[in-house]
């Protein structure tokens, strides 16, 4: 079985290629990601690599490590800098043998090592196709890949909770007659794999 540490280290590294082709004019788009503009998106992704980096490294208290990081004139190096921190961290000795921290889950419970990072690496494939969709490229994300995290997709809980403003992910969406494999992703996570269009 291959390493999650590896599936989520390609999967990032495709999505970092996706943000190198965002410019500082672009950050104002929309994206498929509930309200948010290309700016707000990328600065969440960001923080969220330093905080998943912080809690690989033992953090539990300070929910600060966390916030989204401003990406300004600089989109593709700040999100970098953050991509690089992240995967450094997941390859440290010992660290599948931790809990990881993560504060935005379930009221901030802690999780195995494998589990935690098989979150981001649902966030990234999910994430690097919201970037890819703004600014109209696509996401090329290999059949291992997707098929590592289509069994993580489909454990996310649905229900009621996909409805609260603060939901992580929107209500889950008819997949219709598609065998496409991003496609079921995306509409298991609340994605419309057509954006814009509908």
């Amino acid at each position: 079985m291959t390493d999650i540490r590896e599936l989520d280290a390609r999967a990032l590294k495709i999505t970092e290629s996706l943000v190198d082709q965002v410019n500082a004019g672009m950050l104002d788009r929309p994206t498929p990601c509930g309200e948010w503009t290309l700016r707000q998106l990328l600065a969440h992704m960001t923080g969220q690599n330093f905080g998943f980096a912080a809690a690989a490294r033992g953090e539990t208290r300070d929910r600060g490590v966390w916030a989204d990081r401003p990406v300004d004139d600089d989109p593709a190096g700040t999100f970098a800098a953050s991509a690089a921190e992240v995967t450094v961290a997941f390859a440290e000795e010992g660290v599948l043998e931790r809990s990881f921290w993560l504060p935005e889950i379930r009221g901030g419970q802690m999780f195995p090592a494998r589990q935690a990072i098989g979150f981001h690496f649902l966030d990234y494939v999910v994430h690097g196709w919201d970037v890819a969709a703004s600014i109209g490229v696509r996401a090329e994300f290999d059949a291992e890949l997707l098929d590592a995290v289509l069994p993580i997709a489909e454990q996310v809980p649905a229900g009621d909770a996909r409805e609260r403003e603060d939901a992580q992910f929107g209500p889950v969406r008819e997949a219709g007659d598609t065998t496409d494999r991003l496609g079921r992703i995306l509409t298991l996570l609340g994605r419309s794999p057509g954006w814009p269009e509908s």
